[in-house]
């Protein structure tokens, strides 16, 4: 046998792993498997490869803790100047890096595209005495301390939007016993053995439960009510509260412009795709679509807005 021709096949071979390997993108999920952030990321290409706008190959890495925090952070040290690769973040994020004096500074990475928005609801266990947000917010007046609610990160949009439930019925925050927890999945588990009295996500993390019987939601944070979902809004109850969990994706410190380019005109197709619509549908996403600098301008208004709340609210300094 000709050992040249012999050797051919496995030069080629290695040619187009080494080519495969240049084509994938680097996504960092800054979050456990399975919740919002996760699926983000994940719906997010798998829709971008079914409408034919990235069908190379795709490595994520999963990295929880402290509101996506320390994945941020092993991001931006590890993936800096690089061409392919990408985070996913959002509101949550904002409010724990203010809260954790972390020194991560979202405007150190490249802003590519805000995606989705998607509102809060509170809920209690199926036979909780709490038939009504008042009743809930009742209960919390009387006993702060005995009335845990779970929920996100510390300082993030769930905790947030129950502080700004307790300034809105004279309850002081301080007092309210917030237990941050893992994930949805383990705030319904807290909702439904009884540990928690209330827990509040966002409406993706709660809906199946409560289509289960499991859990009963009393209210949504969005401005009106969600179509298919029968909830009073919390400005319905009497407390004039709107707020929403935005997610987005982040570039590399330092990505190359044409690259960034790039990846803001793929984020671009995808929002304008069909097959992305049919996962917000799915997912109980709302459309919330910015790209490229205009994303970086709401990054640096969100930090701001965020950081005041916090400080109203007496949960950072």
């Amino acid at each position: 046998m000709n050992l040249k021709k012999a050797l051919l096949p496995i030069a080629l071979f290695a040619a187009l792993a080494a080519g495969s390997a240049e084509a994938q993108v680097n996504v960092m999920l800054p979050a456990n498997p399975g919740g919002g952030w996760d699926a983000t990321g994940r719906q997010a290409f798998q829709a971008m490869n079914e409408a034919g706008i990235y069908t190379d190959g795709v490595n994520f890495t999963n990295k929880g803790g402290a509101g996506g925090t320390i994945g941020l952070a092993e991001f931006q040290g590890g993936q800096r100047g690089k061409p392919d690769a990408l985070a996913v973040f959002g509101a949550i994020t904002v409010g724990s890096i203010i809260l954790n004096q972390s020194p991560i500074n979202l405007t150190d990475f490249r802003p590519v595209a805000r995606l989705t928005a998607e509102y809060l609801v509170i809920a209690v266990s199926a036979d909780s005495p709490h038939q009504s947000l008042q009743d809930l917010v009742a209960a919390l007046k009387a006993d702060p301390g005995a009335t845990a609610v779970g929920g996100g990160s510390a300082g993030g949009v769930d905790h947030i939007a129950l502080a700004l439930l307790a300034q809105a019925a004279d309850i002081p925050v301080a007092d309210v016993n917030y237990i941050p927890q893992a994930s949805g999945a383990e705030t319904v588990t807290g909702i439904v053995n009884g540990t928690l009295a209330a827990g509040i996500s966002g409406i993706s993390e709660f809906a199946q439960f409560a289509e289960q019987g499991r859990i009963r939601i009393l209210g949504i944070t969005s401005a009106d009510r969600k179509e298919g979902l029968d909830v009073p809004t919390f400005k319905e109850a009497g407390y004039d509260i709107e707020i929403a969990n935005w997610r987005g994706i982040l570039g590399a410190p330092g990505m190359p412009d044409d690259n960034y380019q790039l990846w803001v005109d793929r984020f671009t197709q995808l929002n304008e795709s069909d097959a992305w619509k049919k996962v917000l549908e799915t997912q109980g996403w709302d459309q919330f679509f910015l790209a490229g600098e205009e994303f970086g301008a709401f990054i640096a208004e969100e930090n701001e807005r965020i950081a005041t709340v916090l400080k109203e609210a007496g949960l950072a300094q």
